[in-house]
């Protein structure tokens, strides 16, 4: 599922159609959305520098870390970043958010090559500029595509509402140089409509669940302090894609984290099986049992039941209700089939009607002209 995300960043959209999108949903239970986002960041890298990428730069905003730690990262995953190198760009907004430093820090300067030191990150409009300007540094303006990486829009949400934070991704989603965008979220620092803006600008959606066991009342807090901290790395990978015409396909893998990074792994067979047979069947107590087939006692009242407009052959004459007779001390008036007679209806007029049948020809069967529900008592 990560790889199938990788895949979707890499190549990009279609002619005509808005970048690729996606949201990496952590919470304070499983807080490893840096770590998928350094697995894509270090992926893209080494496809980009491979071109086997559809786009040739990459543009790196950081909010939650310092661009020295994603330099550190990059280089532990073999890939050197040099001031020189003209693949990409770090937009630094973790160093002076607010603008308030005058004075360049140590280390990268504001005017170096590669990173840039942007302050003020409030004026959304600028920063939208900031990292077109960035682009084009490393691609040109031509038709040559870059893609964007914002580590975290905690932070960004934290100095912006979140119509603007919408408008900047849907901005850098239309922009036609831009092939891809991804960015984390931690969803326990924001309210739900908060969340539900962000997925439904984007189009894959990726939440990491913890793997933590359920207390049963019987152990004790510090045993169950110690299983959390024992499973603190391990859990679930979902995984959601909005597909054409409104389709939507959902993935899961496994997924831990060590000194190395974060590693994922299918779901084994059993653990598929015990989670769809869980989701799946109902609650005891909502289950219903019955029988397909008949006693002889169920048989036996079963032919007694007397069916409605059916012959009783009881040797006395059929009689039936015509609908038209009124109700007298709760006896219905009926009148004998044999000597009913024909009635008609007389209108406003005076004039009585009839309905008079003439067979086609001679060569017509004899019974054409008999009721076919002879048999009933209608």
């Amino acid at each position: 599922m990560a790889e199938s995300i990788f895949r979707k960043l890499r190549d990009g959209g279609e002619e005509g159609e808005l970048a690729p999108a996606l949201t990496i949903e952590e919470t304070v239970a499983s807080p490893f959305g840096i770590d998928v986002s350094g697995y894509l960041l270090t992926n893209l890298s080494s496809s980009i520098l491979a071109g086997k990428s559809k786009s040739q730069g990459l543009v790196l905003i950081t909010f939650s870390r310092s661009p020295s730690f994603y330099l550190q990262l990059l280089k532990q995953r073999g890939i050197v970043v040099s001031s020189s190198s003209k693949w990409i760009r770090i937009l630094d907004c973790y160093t002076d958010p607010l603008g308030w430093i005058h004075e360049p820090s140590s280390g990268f300067s504001e005017g170096s090559s590669l990173i840039k030191l942007h302050k003020c990150v409030s004026d959304l409009r600028k920063l939208f500029s900031t990292v077109i300007e960035a682009g084009r540094e490393l691609v040109g303006a031509g038709k040559t595509h870059f893609c964007v990486a914002i580590d975290s829009v905690n932070e960004l949400l934290r100095h912006s509402s979140m119509p603007l934070v919408s408008g900047l991704l849907t901005d850098l989603r239309s922009h036609a140089q831009i092939t891809s965008v991804f960015w984390s979220l931690n969803t326990d620092l924001h309210q739900e409509k908060v969340t539900n803006a962000l997925e439904y600008i984007s189009t894959m959606k990726a939440n990491l669940e913890p793997l933590c066991p359920s207390s049963d009342g019987q152990r004790n807090a510090l045993e169950n302090l110690f299983l959390v901290h024992q499973d603190f790395g391990k859990g679930r990978f979902h995984v959601r894609f909005k597909l054409r015409k409104g389709r939507v396909r959902v993935m899961s893998e496994e997924y831990h984290v060590d000194q190395s990074g974060i590693v994922f792994s299918p779901i084994s067979s059993t653990d598929t099986v015990i989670v769809t047979t869980k989701s799946l069947l109902p609650k005891a107590s909502y289950l219903v049992h019955f029988n397909l087939t008949l006693s002889e006692k169920e048989r036996v009242e079963k032919e007694k039941v007397v069916l409605p407009f059916e012959h009783q052959d009881d040797g006395k004459s059929n009689e039936i209700y015509d609908g038209r007779r009124s109700l007298v001390d709760g006896k219905i008036e009926t009148t004998p089939l044999s000597s009913m007679e024909l009635q008609t209806d007389v209108v406003s007029s005076g004039k009585g009607g009839e309905i008079i049948y003439f067979r086609d020809s001679d060569d017509e069967h004899p019974d054409s002209d008999e009721d076919p529900d002879d048999d009933l008592d209608i």
